[in-house]
């Protein structure tokens, strides 16, 4: 993947806070909540910095510029904004995987339950091992990205390694919550294997989105 683009330069008259701001929340790709803390953060600092050079005697308008020369340029702080809002939406993926845990548990439940031929039993199997691969990814990555991260650095590749198994998570219950729908025609329980299958569409739906924008930030990290 290409490097990202350079910011466009920003109006002679335009505020160089501002201007460096926006040049920076264009660069960089992340949960929208976190990357608008992290933005207004950057903001309050420079403005921060700015009234800083001010009370020294300054004036307003080379006192932002200074302010913004001292934080680095955009294309320096890109790179490590990227790299903590990826991590920040593999967070979010461990998140998903956490809320999907208990639907996937109970559709295995209720598919042991009606356990009719080899289909449904390998159905079972099937979503016993997608609960538990969920259930580690909700409990691993918070704690790679919290306690431990402050005592070892991440692993370059754990992002990517949250978005691929958030994938197969989304995967597999697509395929189950397929299977689940043809075996209702079929099973002569079939309003147990319905909701079973609903459940899995559930998993689905919450799992799939946040693993899908966690593939992307990770590829943009790693470019």
């Amino acid at each position: 993947m290409s490097a990202t683009p350079a910011p466009a330069p920003a109006p002679a008259d335009a505020d160089p806070v501002e201007a460096y701001v926006a040049a920076l929340a264009a660069a960089v790709h992340g949960p929208a909540r976190v990357k608008a803390r992290m933005i207004e953060e950057i903001r309050d600092g420079l403005v921060e910095t700015a009234a800083a050079h001010e009370e020294d005697g300054v004036p307003p308008s080379r006192a932002a510029r200074r302010a913004v020369r001292e934080f680095g340029t955009v294309e320096e702080l890109v790179p490590g904004w990227q790299r903590e809002l990826t991590v920040a939406q593999a967070r979010h993926t461990a998140r998903a995987a956490a809320m999907a845990f208990p639907f996937l548990l109970v559709c295995g439940l209720l598919v042991h339950t009606v356990g009719e031929g080899w289909g449904l039993r390998l159905l079972a199997v099937l979503l016993a091992a997608v609960a538990g691969v969920a259930g580690l990814l909700a409990a691993a990555t918070p704690a790679v990205t919290g306690i431990l991260a402050r005592r070892v650095a991440l692993p370059p590749g754990l992002p990517l390694a949250v978005a691929w198994t958030g994938t197969a998570t989304a995967v597999a219950t697509a395929l189950a919550a397929l299977g689940l729908v043809v075996a209702s025609a079929l099973a002569r329980e079939w309003p147990v294997t319905a909701l079973a299958g609903v459940l899995a569409a559930v998993a689905h739906a919450l799992v799939a989105g946040p693993a899908r924008a966690c593939r992307r930030y990770a590829r943009l990290t790693a470019a």
